[in-house]
């Protein structure tokens, strides 16, 4: 799985997990690692009253496991990313839709 987000993305984001669950990076489970389409500067998880550059944003979607909780990483241009809290994110526009 790894192989779909490139490296150098992924070291930081790996890094902020198992700070976060306070585990060593090898209890890290990765469940999704990939390319997304976002359709907004919002990257599929909008904060309450916040606009966004409306446009589509190439950048990726990874999702960690460790410790009973689920982390949800939005990737955008540039390699910034940005934890999406629980029950707001939205999935990326399908791969056919560019």
């Amino acid at each position: 799985m790894k192989g779909q987000v490139p490296q150098p993305l992924l070291e930081p984001i790996l890094n902020k997990a198992a700070a976060l669950a306070n585990v060593a990076r090898e209890q890290l489970v990765i469940v999704r690692a990939e390319p997304a389409l976002w359709n907004d500067g919002s990257l599929g998880c909008p904060a309450p009253g916040m606009q966004y550059t409306q446009a589509l944003v190439n950048g990726y979607w990874v999702v960690i496991k460790a410790a009973g909780q689920t982390y949800d990483f939005r990737i955008g241009r540039g390699g910034s990313f940005q934890l999406c809290p629980e029950g707001r994110g939205h999935a990326p526009l399908p791969s056919d839709a560019s």
